[in-house]
């Protein structure tokens, strides 16, 4: 049964309380799930802040129903202070990456869709890929996470007229 938001006006960003994150993980980090996906496990040990929001978000006219990001160290900045100080607040301590998720879309959902959006943002939680193309890590032996690109940027114009091989998206296809 997947988590649904919360069904009060949110007023901004809310963190997760009714099991978002868990459900996430348990659903498609942990390796004894039915639907685990092992793209997803070098995400075993990072800690991710998930947040519910009401704001509408767009980019390029398309409205954005999710979103990742990665938290940086905290710089010398009051920017940066004042970002990790309101991280502490919802998630006690600063995580390695926050997924916000657009709490009215969800709401009207299907259960494949909202499993689609969540496991997006998964994607967007890479590890770093060191110079001989393997999985990077720290020297105590956690992963060094990163950001992930989306592995196709295409338009359906230019693969209709030039194939599937000239628009470089063949894996996908």
């Amino acid at each position: 049964m997947r988590p649904l938001p919360p069904s009060d006006h949110l007023f901004g960003f809310r963190p997760d309380q009714d099991g978002l994150g868990a459900w996430a993980r348990e659903t498609f980090i942990d390796s004894d799930s039915p639907i685990c996906n092992p793209d997803h496990a070098h995400l075993d040990d990072a800690f991710i802040g998930w947040l519910w929001t009401d704001e509408e978000a767009a980019n390029h006219g398309r409205r954005i129903l999710g979103e990742c990001r990665m938290i940086q160290a905290q710089q010398r900045k009051w920017s940066s202070a004042m970002s990790h100080h309101q991280l502490k607040q919802w998630f006690g301590s600063t995580p390695d990456f926050v997924i916000v998720i657009q709490a009215d879309a969800a709401r009207d959902m299907d259960d494949a869709s909202f499993c689609a959006l969540v496991e997006h943002e998964l994607y967007h939680a890479g590890q770093l890929i060191d110079e001989f193309g393997q999985p990077a890590f720290t020297k105590s032996g956690r992963p060094i996470y990163s950001m992930r690109a989306h592995d196709v940027e295409q338009f359906v114009g230019v693969v209709d007229r030039y194939g599937a091989g000239a628009s470089d998206v063949e894996a996908l296809v």
